[in-house]
């Protein structure tokens, strides 16, 4: 895949293929090949959904329903602000099969969004309207019977959600924001299963020598004990050229009848 950098260096995919499921509307998958105005709009969106409880995994005693359903209504706000500051650069027109800004934010807004507050918005309101004035609202909603339900419908649109801002974050080559920071990243192992490894650079290492009789004669059979077993090491450097023939002393000859000193 080809990549492109942004001001801060990090690697922005050139294609990025979507794929999400949406209830009671199937999977959409695509290619997206995004411009410079979707790569700006992808990136305040994705800010919008990291930052918000929306995004956020409730448990059956965590959180506030009427607050989560706030938090999707003001979505529609938000991404509609964006589309009108970008304009129609942010949903060019595209071929089947290939996925814009535009089209996908829609998508998820009116066929995800919409349905769930369309449903429940209204029941949970009537039912908070017949709130006693000495109940407390958060002992009032988890009393309510169809609580449960309602989480379970929260859920769903969670998961859409994180689909979107995965795609979202990767159009914008910014780091997860949805990972603790407590997390590693890349997680160990590396991100899809890539791992890294550390490459020494600079200095020339040494060559090594060869293997056989050098000028010291054969080693002991200590000297080549096995390794302890461990991670594979780089190669060794290139070998080094074998030591030319050795040179036999000539006798020095002295002239007959002196002695030597």
């Amino acid at each position: 895949m080809r990549r492109i950098r942004n001001a801060a260096g990090r690697a922005r995919p050139k294609q990025v293929t979507v794929r999400m499921a949406i209830p009671m509307l199937g999977d959409i998958t695509g290619v997206w090949e995004p411009v410079e105005a979707e790569r700006k709009a992808a990136w305040e969106l994705y800010a919008e959904l990291a930052t918000r409880v929306s995004t956020v995994e409730l448990g059956p005693e965590d959180g506030f329903l009427r607050e989560a359903l706030s938090s999707f209504y003001s979505l529609f706000g938000t991404t509609r602000d964006i589309l009108r500051r970008y304009g129609p650069g942010v949903a060019p027109r595209r071929g089947p099969g290939e996925i814009t800004f535009g089209a996908l934010a829609v998508t998820v807004l009116n066929q995800a969004l919409r349905p769930v507050l369309a449903t429940w918005h209204p029941r949970l309101a009537a039912y908070e309207s017949l709130r006693p004035a000495d109940v407390d609202p958060v002992s009032y909603e988890r009393g309510w019977e169809h609580a449960a339900a309602l989480r379970e419908e929260i859920a769903r649109v969670r998961e859409v959600l994180v689909a979107l801002a995965n795609a979202l974050s990767e159009v914008a080559g910014s780091a997860d924001l949805l990972r603790p920071a407590t997390m590693p990243y890349p997680p160990p192992g590396g991100r899809g299963g890539v791992r890294v490894r550390a490459v020494r650079t600079g200095a020339r290492r040494p060559c090594r020598k060869r293997a056989g009789r050098g000028r010291g004669g054969p080693r002991p059979a200590a000297a080549h004990a096995p390794l302890p077993a461990g991670p594979a090491t780089p190669p060794a450097g290139p070998a080094c050229p074998p030591p030319g023939p050795r040179r036999t002393p000539r006798p020095v000859r002295r002239p007959a009848g002196r002695p030597g000193r």
